[in-house]
């Protein structure tokens, strides 16, 4: 079971630099999601007896008024669109860069207020069409009731709202109408008026020489709205009744767990093939309160009825550890992984997954026994990458080489044992969708920006913070900094990025979210430092520890250019006799170079130069001691096993790993 990955090399930490963070640990690291809504069965709305109810859930809450264009809000609650402020330029907004995600709506409703990006505020399609059906309805009972006159007048609460047009009033009397039909029908007409604030409520009175049924026209006009309504509520993916109906960006609405099982395996939307930016797993993402009201108003036996097949079905779903997992290195998402096959329990797993979804989890082995969560110690650590099998190529003695490549990320729940080799039942990790970090940027940069600007006053001498002098930049700016990094590494032809890498991890990408994956596949550094990478939600924060490491390295200089002398630079006889002197006796030539000197010539000997086995063994023993011998305190170097000598299969790993 070999891994391609190359020879690694930790960089030293700068004990006096911290990482703070100015936002809360949580917001960066995986939560646990907990279910939008709670189903209880209960009665539904009567016609006649709750008709104010009914009417309020089509009213807009800022013009009272039934909905016209409606349009649903990242926050989940629903205005007409002519309610909508004016959009407005968003300040410390830079990811993703586009034109209508750096202009943002603020919600208008006095209870929420959120800004929102001006891309994810589309009309619903879904309550547009059942408003239009609604009003139809309406429509054609008014000359039904004709004969049914009836007396509405309005209760204004303490703490009800008035339309806008009345704020600047005095006016706190309610208003009194005399309308034809029943109760729903004549308190959609009263509010379709404007006569009707959203949070009043209604007195309604009969004549006493009236002989309609009131009660048998509300139910009948009811039930013929439940009749067009349903069919609009059905969802598109599994064309049942929605539960817990999740509207998107574009303004479709789906059940939550059919979109959930769509951004699994596609990030665009199954009825316009827009692309979606949220997480696959929709944490944190609302639902769409208004069609859920309406849901439990007009048939919650239904909507419970649906929540219990579904529970039981998850429920059967959970007792199964459906994941297989491969324990042996580091995979990042969207990043290519190779592996010799040819433990027996391991090939067995590659045939079931060939011959299945051609998806297993890779992860790292935990070293220390650290516990893992709930889990405690195991023998892998918690956090993994889910990859799927590119290309397999089976050999005649049964091993195989496989190439696979991230398609995301997982947090281990449960595990166990089948035929040898571990299986679990993971939960999917997701980013923060692109509300919540436009929101966590805006805050971040501006509180490290005016810290900024209160040190410089104060201490117009000393240099900022680390974490306040990175937190002061724009996502869009961190990344601009790192790419810089990569063209000046690649001026000085640092080996990490030879055209033989490059043409394996593909050129450095320029999306913030995939950036931080690809730095870490090339550069080497220790895996358990990219391991991180895992467990962060947060594009920015991904892009803040590369921008760490960056500052190490070009703290530490260990780069070939800088370090190595020019009589050995770039040549394989140069440095044979620079480590030809016995490193047991003190020797100028191994004084005057640094540790990070020596650990560079380490990497390169078991990456880059291709010595014979024994000549590398005796060579890294040389650097080994060469490094004793120096100023610095080392640890010894932990040697592997050597493997099959050099090779030009791009499978081959290299014959010695060092930890040092």
């Amino acid at each position: 079971m070999n891994s391609q990955r190359r020879k690694e090399l930790f960089l030293p930490r700068d004990g006096d630099q911290t990482f703070e963070p100015l936002i809360p640990p949580q917001a960066l690291m995986v939560v646990e999601d907990v279910p939008s809504q709670e189903y209880s069965e209960k009665e539904a709305l009567a016609a006649h007896g709750d008709a104010r109810e009914l009417v309020r859930l089509v009213q807009c809450p800022q013009c009272s008024k039934p909905f016209s264009t409606p349009v649903t809000l990242p926050c989940g609650h629903t205005v007409c669109r002519g309610c909508l402020p004016q959009p407005r330029a968003r300040a410390n907004i830079s990811y993703p860069n586009t034109p209508d995600r750096i202009v943002g709506v603020t919600c208008p409703l006095s209870q929420c207020g959120a800004e929102h990006a001006a891309a994810e505020c589309s009309v619903d399609v879904t309550l547009t069409k059942v408003m239009e059906l609604i009003k139809v309805e309406m429509a054609k009972h008014i000359p039904l009731a004709e004969n049914a006159p009836i007396h509405l007048k309005e209760l204004v609460g303490r703490d009800s709202n008035p339309p806008m047009e009345e704020k600047q009033g005095s006016e706190r009397m309610g208003n009194s109408r005399v309308l034809h039909g029943g109760r729903l029908l004549s308190t959609f007409a009263m509010a379709e008026t404007g006569d009707l604030r959203y949070s009043s409520e209604v007195d309604y009175r009969t004549p006493s020489d009236s002989h309609a049924d009131y009660q048998d026209l509300d139910n009948a006009l009811l039930e013929r709205l439940r009749d067009v309504v349903q069919k609009e509520l059905d969802c598109l993916v599994c064309y049942n009744m929605m539960l817990d109906p999740t509207t998107t960006s574009c303004g479709h609405t789906f059940c939550r767990r059919c979109l959930v099982r769509v951004m699994d395996h596609s990030s665009i939307c199954p009825m316009c093939r827009k692309g979606l930016h949220m997480p696959a797993s929709l944490q944190n993402k609302p639902s769409n309160a208004l069609l859920s009201a309406l849901l439990n108003g007009l048939c919650p036996d239904l909507v419970a009825a649906r929540q219990r097949a579904v529970e039981a079905e998850e429920h059967a779903a959970d007792d199964d550890l459906t994941t297989p997992l491969f324990v042996c290195t580091l995979s990042l998402p969207a990043m290519p992984t190779f592996l010799h096959v040819f433990e027996p329990r391991y090939r067995l797993m590659m045939r079931r997954c060939v011959e299945g979804n051609k998806q297993f989890g890779m992860v790292m082995y935990n070293r220390n026994s650290a516990p893992q969560g709930d889990m405690g110690p195991t023998q892998f650590l918690e956090y993994g990458t889910l990859l799927e099998i590119v290309n397999l190529e089976l050999l005649r003695d049964g091993r195989s080489f496989v190439e696979t490549r991230g398609i995301g990320r997982f947090k281990i729940r449960a595990h166990g044992m089948l035929d040898g080799y571990h299986v679990a039942r993971v939960e999917r990790v997701e980013d923060l969708s692109l509300a919540e970090e436009g929101v966590l940027e805006q805050s971040e940069t501006t509180v490290a920006r005016e810290f900024a600007e209160r040190y410089h006053h104060d201490n117009p001498d000393l240099p900022l913070p680390l974490d306040v002098a990175i937190n002061q930049f724009s996502t869009q700016e961190l990344l601009d900094n790192c790419m810089a990094f990569i063209r000046q590494m690649r001026n000085a032809s640092a080996p990490w990025l030879s055209a033989r890498i490059v043409s394996v991890y593909g050129e450095p990408p320029e999306d913030p979210a995939l950036f931080p994956y690809w730095f870490a596949s090339v550069v080497p550094i220790a895996e358990e430092e990219k391991y991180v990478l895992l467990q962060t939600t947060r594009v920015r924060e991904r892009l803040k520890i590369v921008y760490s490491w960056i500052r190490r390295i070009r703290g530490q200089r260990w780069y070939v250019h800088n370090l190595f002398p020019e009589p050995i630079r770039g040549s394989r006889r140069g440095i044979h006799r620079c480590v030809a002197t016995s490193p047991n006796r003190k020797d100028s030539r191994f004084e005057r170079h640094s540790s990070a000197f020596w650990q560079c010539l380490q990497y390169l000997v078991t990456s880059c130069i291709p010595f014979h086995p024994r000549r590398r063994y005796r060579f890294l023993h040389a650097c080994s001691a060469a490094q004793r011998i120096g100023s610095l305190p080392l640890l010894p170097p932990y040697i592997s096993r050597p493997a099959p000598g050099p090779t030009k299969s791009p499978y081959h790993t290299c014959s010695l790993r060092l930890h040092i």
